[in-house]
């Protein structure tokens, strides 16, 4: 084999190489926001559902329909290590009815002596009743800042999609259980 021949293999060796690993790196990069869209569709792993005013009309719609029934709904609020807040729900747990609209309300207290930023995470206990659990409007889809000492009310709009009673897997559901953390957003970079 000419020394032509062999430097032309090894070239494409080491590109094929190179595109293979650029490809793992981007695959990489797009695990993530690729399992977070799986988990909001599929309600898998205890996700909750995004919904609309309209949506939670359809499902009191629904639930009247077919007979109202209640599941207890247990809140529960924790932070971060290093998140100088106090938070905690206003009450921690409260039985609803089925395709109705309910509201719930968290309190955070900024515990520095600095403007504090957070996120919110989430999940839903069981994860069968992630798909379910549907939210019109939280303050776990913004950042929340408080300032030194400031303390907020924060409210979670919600509903239990009626469908719940039709699926096998959540039959013997009596409670549900939604969980927050709050975590210290990072400081840019300087």
């Amino acid at each position: 084999m000419s020394t032509a021949a062999l430097e032309r293999k090894n070239l494409r060796v080491g590109l094929l190489g190179f595109f293979g690993a650029a490809a793992m790196l981007g695959l990489g990069y797009a695990a993530v926001p690729l399992y977070q869209l799986f988990c909001q569709v599929t309600g898998f792993a205890g996700t909750t559902q995004r919904a609309t005013e309209t949506d939670a009309a359809v499902a009191a719609r629904i639930a009247q329909s077919t007979g109202a029934s209640t599941i207890s709904i247990r809140f529960d609020a924790s932070t971060s290590h290093g998140m100088p807040w106090t938070f905690a729900p206003e009450q921690v747990t409260e039985t609803v009815q089925v395709g109705e609209r309910e509201m719930a309300f968290f309190v955070a207290r900024n515990d520095s002596a600095e403007p504090i930023t957070g996120t919110a995470t989430f999940n839903v206990e069981p994860e069968q009743t992630g798909k379910y659990f549907n939210k019109i409007q939280c303050f776990c889809f913004t950042e929340q800042t408080l300032q030194p000492g400031q303390e907020v009310r924060m409210p979670v709009l919600f509903y239990i999609d009626p469908a719940i009673r039709d699926d096998p897997n959540a039959q013997g559901v009596e409670q549900i259980t939604l969980s927050y953390t709050f975590h210290r957003k990072p400081e840019p970079a300087s």
